[in-house]
Order: structure tokens, then sequence, then C-alpha cells
């Protein structure tokens, strides 16, 4: 039984959500023949501020 886990920042709503958690599953069954019953799709929202890349916040704007 998969269990996809997706983080991504705030801001999709519940329709685009529930299209990509159909499309990660439909290409499970397809690839991986994993009947969609058994395929778990989990969507964490999380803030910019709360997300770090390199010790940088991604909230921060870069400075390079």
């Amino acid at each position: 039984m998969p269990i996809v886990k997706i983080e991504l920042f705030p801001g999709r709503d519940n329709e685009k959500k529930a299209e990509l958690a159909r499309e990660i599953t439909a290409t499970l069954e397809r690839v991986a023949g994993i009947s969609p019953a058994a395929t778990t799709v989990m969507f964490t929202e999380v803030k910019p501020e709360e997300w770090f890349v390199a010790g940088q916040s991604l909230a921060t704007p870069s400075k390079s």
C-alpha cells in the first residue's frame, strides 16, 4: 500500500489537489499495477517561512 506524501506551499484549492491525487493514483496503477484502493495521497501545506533550503528561508528573497 503506497503512501504518497506531498509537501507544498499553500494556495492550491481542493479541486486542484484532488486532480493531483487522481493523476498520481492513476500513474501508480498504470506503471506499477497498484490498485487505486491501495493508494493513499496526503498533502501537507508548508508556509514559505517554515521551509528552508541551504539554510535560507524560502520566504526571504535570495541574495545571489
